[in-house]
């Protein structure tokens, strides 16, 4: 078995070929003259381990062209964020159903497939091979131990991670509660915990993706109204568009924290133990 990534995925790849100890392929990337992707790799094996997220257009391409050159080997797809996943249905009339064309595009070159904290579990019967959808939930809470929080009330900012909120207060040791709309009015809006209050607490908002941050922004706002004493974020997926990490320490929020499945900056904890893992398994 060897490991192979995209240029978006190198360090995890890299940690996860260390708790597998098996070789990282090289690879040589470059752009032909009117901008179309190039690549060559090191020798590859009869079982391969491809590792990339799928943030841009050029992700997927870097995917497919990795899928062909693996194609003569048993292929493991590790996919630890994908994106297109939140267009799982089709809203408006003339709109593609964009994650099942990825899905079903990606999947049709490997022989599984490794995803963590799908958005959707839904588009799993899309991508047409096995697919094992891992939490990291665990990591999460072990994440927010090394946090200078005492006794965190853990917050989802909507119903959809109420799920995720819980399995992470629970290996914790901790309360969650998720947040949830109440209109004052035709035109004002108030975001509150639904069962649990805040005041004089250390809040974590969890979530599989931070994208734009403009949730978490606005209900970090809320919950320092109501009297929290400390808000932390702590993702999945760090996707951080448009100036998000700005965006949340500008709305007072201490920690942002997300795991390496898009490796930034803020890229605190690691998938690779789970993934590796799973691979084994």
């Amino acid at each position: 078995m060897k490991i192979v990534s995209t240029r978006r995925s190198q360090v995890l790849a890299g940690r996860i070929a260390e708790f597998l100890h098996k070789p990282l392929v090289d690879v040589k990337w470059t752009r032909f003259p009117d901008g179309e992707i190039y690549l060559r790799t090191g020798e590859i094996s009869d079982q391969m381990v491809i590792v990339g997220s799928l943030v841009t257009s050029d992700d997927l391409v870097e995917l497919l062209l990795l899928t062909d050159v693996c194609s003569s080997a048993t292929t493991t797809l590790v996919l630890p964020y994908m994106g297109y996943a939140r267009q799982d249905k089709q809203f408006n009339h003339g709109e593609p159903l964009s994650a099942r064309i990825i899905a079903r595009t990606l999947g049709s070159g490997v022989t599984n497939i490794v995803t963590i904290n799908l958005h959707e579990e839904s588009i799993i019967p899309f991508f047409g091979v096995p697919v094992r959808d891992l939490s990291l939930a665990p990591d999460m809470a072990a994440t927010i131990k090394t946090l200078t929080c005492k006794s965190p009330l853990i917050l989802g900012p909507d119903i959809g991670a109420a799920k995720l909120a819980r399995e992470i207060a629970e290996a914790g040791g901790w309360e969650a509660d998720h947040l949830h709309k109440v209109r004052l009015s035709g035109v004002e809006v108030r975001i509150e915990p639904k069962e649990i209050p805040v005041k004089g607490r250390d809040v974590v908002i969890v979530d599989d993706i931070i994208s734009t941050g403009g949730t978490q922004a606005t209900a970090a706002s809320m919950l320092f109204e109501q009297g929290a004493a400390s808000i932390s974020t702590v993702c999945v997926h760090g996707v951080l568009s448009t100036g998000a990490y700005t965006h949340l320490k500008s709305a007072g929020i201490t920690r942002i924290v997300s795991s390496d499945t898009i490796e930034s900056a803020c890229s605190d904890y690691s998938a690779a133990r789970i993934i590796a893992d799973a691979i084994n398994r």
